[in-house]
């Protein structure tokens, strides 16, 4: 696990904490990731650490921030137990459900420019990656910066197909961006039929897309303080995640 490091991100109505990792470059091209809904913690602090050696700035937001501070809503329990994480989502969900996407789209906006801004990031387009229900925080984000989001990542995502006017797959539509999915097997918040109609929009769209269910992957799998972790599935999210930020984006080398 890697410590935070938290800066303060200008967000509509005041400030939102975010966990800034800089590549050992020193700069290059910038990544949002949007966390799970378990919040911002050093879990989430060693997956940006792990990017930002790839030669990326990674930038990491409490979506949550109006809900409390990072250390507020810090989870207590041992999450590597079935028991203990049931706590802390018991408690995560009512943040999640009132977190619309009214609120999560002007806050996103924010934390691109957020992004863009820091001296760190070369000029140019940037990426997201979101997990759990960042996964549907991303999605609207390339649907809604085509010219600045480049290249777009969502794993074991939840709800990223309903029948809201607001369903994040209908972002692709506006999208420009290359976009990986990596969903969880089994999953009841992304089912086989969720899957097939993302499949079908960024056919529709005309987008380069990956779009495929990890076998035997738990929801959560990236997440290694949790029960749900699976090494295999996290892994493969890592290679993919890191072929697209080069393809799209390229980096700077160590040292660079």
């Amino acid at each position: 696990m890697s410590d935070l490091h938290l800066v303060d991100v200008p967000v509509p109505g005041g400030t939102a904490e975010a966990h800034l990792s800089l590549p050992p470059g020193g700069h290059g091209p910038g990544v949002l990731l949007v966390m799970d809904a378990i919040g911002l913690r050093p879990q989430i602090a060693a997956m940006c650490e792990r990017i930002a050696g790839w030669g990326h700035v990674v930038l990491a937001p409490n979506v949550f921030h109006r809900d409390g501070t990072v250390a507020e809503l810090a989870p207590t329990e041992d999450l590597h137990t079935p028991e203990g994480r049931e706590a802390v989502m018991g408690r995560a969900m009512p943040r999640v459900r009132a977190l619309t996407s009214d609120l999560s789209r002007p806050d996103v906006e924010a934390y691109l420019a957020a992004l863009r801004g820091l001296d760190a990031v070369d000029d140019g387009p940037v990426a997201v990656t979101g997990y759990c229900m960042g996964a549907r925080i991303a999605l609207r984000a390339a649907g809604d910066h085509p010219d600045v989001v480049a290249a777009c990542g969502g794993f074991h995502g939840g709800g990223l197909v309903t029948d809201e006017p607001d369903s994040p797959h209908l972002s692709v539509a506006t999208a420009r961006a290359e976009l990986v999915f990596g969903h969880a097997d089994h999953d009841g918040s992304m089912p086989p039929e969720a899957v097939a109609t993302l499949g079908a929009a960024l056919a529709d769209a005309g987008l380069t897309a990956t779009n495929e269910v990890y076998p035997d992957a738990p929801h959560g799998y990236t997440m290694a303080d949790t029960a749900m972790y699976q090494e295999a599935g996290a892994e493969r999210h890592y290679r993919e995640l890191e072929a697209l930020l080069s393809r799209r984006l390229g980096g700077a080398p160590a040292g660079g």
